[in-house]
This record gives structure tokens, C-alpha cells and sequence, in this order.
């Protein structure tokens, strides 16, 4: 079982590329939302198009549930009779889509390794990736339990915060390396707890004990589920 990501970031960005084209009748500029979907995972994205004070496109792309994977530039990018191509040699990818006629939808194929089914919608409103923080819930705090995988054991760790809209969290899988992973979910319903990672296909669904002290329940990802009993821990 892998928490691994699909896309990977680059570590550090240092400026964004455009690159000049022709200015278009059809106007593409703003915020674009699609999901990625590959391997029982998503990923949501956001692509942010602009232009130049020559009327040159310019765009970055974030990759809002991987951590870190925000402002990644856009090497190139060119509209052409509803035609759209765009690079990102920061993780290898290209894009190429049809930018509907009414200037609302973008449908196309991402390519990073493999071809995969890629629309883009225009966003209606600014996409949040900043929570700010509420008076916390009796269950904010560090959570920690073991997956038994049968060929492996597995440390998962799930960080749960209040915020303003609602509850948050990241996990962890220090054993894979993987820190600061956003949830892209956390739904309570009483005792009731189900925190979804639909990035890597991951759901924990569990009951919170009486005392708070731990939550009981399971870990499904890839068709199969395995059970996982979280414990406060301090650090």
C-alpha cells in the first residue's frame, strides 16, 4: 500500500516563464479548477492564467493537496482557434486542451509519463488554500496508529485542527517518508469520524471513544480496508 503522490513538485521555483503569443479573441485569462485522476487517486489543480503588459500569456499551476506544490510556473503556453498547449518542465508535464466557445470550460489531455483525461472548469470564486483558525475542537490534536498491511506495518499519523471552515487535517506516513499530506476532508458526525484523502484513494472512517482518548475504525484505500485505531499522542 503507497501514499506516494502522483505529481511530483519542484523543491524550489525561482521565477515564472511565459511565453509570447499573438493576443486571442476568446478570453482565457483567470482561475481554471480540474481534477487528475490516476491509479484510485485525485488531485485537485488549479491553473492560474494571466497576461503580460504586452498581452502575452503567462500561468502557474498549483497542485493544492500535495504540500508545497503551489505557484509551480508554467514554461510555456499558447491559444490558438480554441486550441491550448501548455509546459511545465518543473515536473515534466504538458497539457493540451479546447477552450470551450463560450470561454467556461477547457477539456483536454494531461501528459506526465502517461496520457490522462484532464477538464478544466472556470472557478467561480477565489480557491481557499489558507484556514484560519477556530477555538479548537475536543479532537484537534495529533492522532496516531498502525497499519497492519500483512507485509508491512505501517505508521499513520493524522493532524486534526479546527479552523474557520471547519475541521482540517494532514497525515503522515513517516514510514514512507510522506509528512504534511492534506486531507482533502474531515466530516464528524457525533462520534462518527471519517477523514477523506481522495489524492491517494485513502478514506479513514472510525467512532470516537466516549473519553476522546482514541478513535476506532479503518483504513480503505485500493479496494481493500484494513482496520486502524488512532491514539492522542503529545508529539
Amino acid at each position: 500500500m503507497r501514499l506516494i503522490p502522483i505529481i511530483k513538485s519542484a523543491m524550489v521555483i525561482m521565477a515564472l516563464t511565459s511565453v509570447t503569443v499573438c493576443a486571442q479573441a476568446q478570453d482565457i485569462a483567470g482561475d481554471w479548477q480540474g481534477t487528475l485522476s490516476a491509479g484510485g487517486g485525485e488531485l485537485r489543480l488549479v491553473l492560474h492564467i494571466g497576461k503580460n503588459t504586452d498581452g502575452s500569456l503567462k500561468a502557474t499551476l498549483d497542485s493544492i493537496d500535495q504540500p508545497g506544490a503551489n505557484n509551480i510556473p508554467v514554461s510555456s503556453i499558447a491559444l490558438k482557434n480554441s486550441k491550448l498547449s501548455l509546459a511545465v518542465d518543473a515536473v515534466h508535464g504538458t497539457y493540451d486542451g479546447t477552450l470551450s466557445s463560450d470561454s467556461k470550460t477547457i477539456k483536454g489531455t494531461w501528459s506526465q509519463g502517461r496520457a490522462l483525461s484532464l477538464d478544466f472548469q472556470r472557478a467561480t470564486a477565489p480557491i481557499k488554500t489558507e484556514h484560519k483558525p477556530a477555538k479548537p475542537s475536543d479532537i484537534d490534536g495529533t492522532w496516531l496508529g498502525t497499519l497492519d498491511t500483512g507485509a508491512a506495518k505501517l505508521r499513520i499519523v493524522f493532524h486534526i485542527v479546527n479552523t474557520e471552515d471547519g475541521l482540517m487535517a494532514t497525515m503522515d506516513s513517516p514510514d514512507q517518508g510522506a509528512n504534511g499530506l492534506p486531507t482533502t476532508a474531515v466530516t464528524r458526525d457525533g462520534a462518527s469520524l471519517k477523514i477523506e484523502a481522495k489524492q491517494i484513494g485513502g478514506i479513514f472512517s472510525g467512532k470516537i471513544a466516549s473519553d476522546l482518548s482514541s478513535i476506532d475504525g479503518a483504513w480503505s484505500q485500493g479496494g481493500s480496508s484494513v482496520p486502524l485505531v488512532l491514539k492522542r499522542a503529545k508529539d
